[in-house]
């Protein structure tokens, strides 16, 4: 399990929020962003790689049961001011995309662990494709505003999907574009650009999120580069969203000791070369 020496669970701070939406828009044909506002300090508690339950409304058409996990986009700068970004694919997304502005919505969280970001890291790497940028957006936010170097690997069927501004907002980095439509985004040419940049220059950490394809290749070329460590933000299937119902529950390597363990609470962020076997991502 990853040693997270900079951010922490701060389980502590976990509770059930009442929420205003303030702002809901399409962003493209497929995501939608979401800004709400509490009365609580949601900025101040929540880090890069956590999550939320959300309570999806109930309506004539969708009537979702269970709370839906959601990774946060952005916090802030109002103190009560949180973000996500999603994709309507289901019960509970096409719900919440009904929501309107002054409605309410109630989240619980922060839930889960985060990355680990060091103060002494130079550069990072990260890969993102699909809604996993929206877990790893806010990690860019701290990096930029640390100094650290950013490069940016970013995946998509077709350049209409990408949500390049979306992800960076704001934040320098060196940006490769990969698409499905052209074939940029295989395995192949992903593989070996991800090793080209390792070649030309140190990386502290590489992160991803939200692709097992991406997660399986990572691995694979890690195992290349040992002083390169490596985490994921997993994305998996869950209940209650805090350890109790195992719904969540995946294998990892922990220096050789096999363990069970549950992507809600003792992740959602783990070292890449712990991952064992298929990984189910959403």
């Amino acid at each position: 399990m990853t040693d997270n020496a900079c951010f922490h669970r701060n389980a502590e701070n976990v509770a059930s929020h009442r929420c205003e939406v303030v702002e809901h828009r399409w962003v493209n044909d497929r995501y939608k962003y979401i800004r709400l506002s509490a009365q609580s300090d949601l900025a101040g508690v929540t880090k890069p790689g956590q999550f939320y339950q959300l309570k999806c409304p109930v309506t004539d058409e969708q009537q979702p049961f269970l709370l839906r996990p959601m990774s946060v986009y952005g916090v802030g700068p109002e103190p009560g001011t949180i973000e996500f970004l999603y994709n309507v694919t289901g019960v509970g997304t096409a719900a919440m995309a009904s929501l309107n502005v002054g409605d309410h919505m109630d989240i619980v969280g922060p839930l889960g662990n985060t990355f680990v970001l060091e103060p002494q890291y130079k550069r990072i790497l990260v890969l993102a494709r699909g809604v996993g940028l929206a877990t790893m957006a806010p990690l860019l936010q701290y990096a930029a505003a640390a100094g650290i170097g950013i490069t940016a690997i970013m995946s998509a069927r077709e350049p209409k999907d990408l949500m390049r501004e979306e992800f960076l907002r704001g934040a320098p980095a060196q940006v490769h574009c990969v698409y499905d439509s052209d074939g940029t985004s295989s395995v192949e040419a992903v593989e070996a650009l991800v090793r080209r940049l390792l070649d030309q220059e140190h990386y502290d950490v590489v992160y991803t999120c939200g692709s097992h394809r991406l997660l399986m290749l990572l691995q694979r070329v890690l195992a290349d580069y040992p002083q390169t460590r490596g985490e994921v933000a997993m994305e998996q299937r869950m209940a209650c969203g805090m350890g109790v119902c195992l719904s969540c529950v995946r294998m990892f390597d922990i220096e050789g000791d096999k363990q069970f363990l549950r992507v809600c609470r003792e992740g959602p962020v783990f070292s890449i070369r712990d991952v064992v076997g298929e990984v189910e991502f959403g």
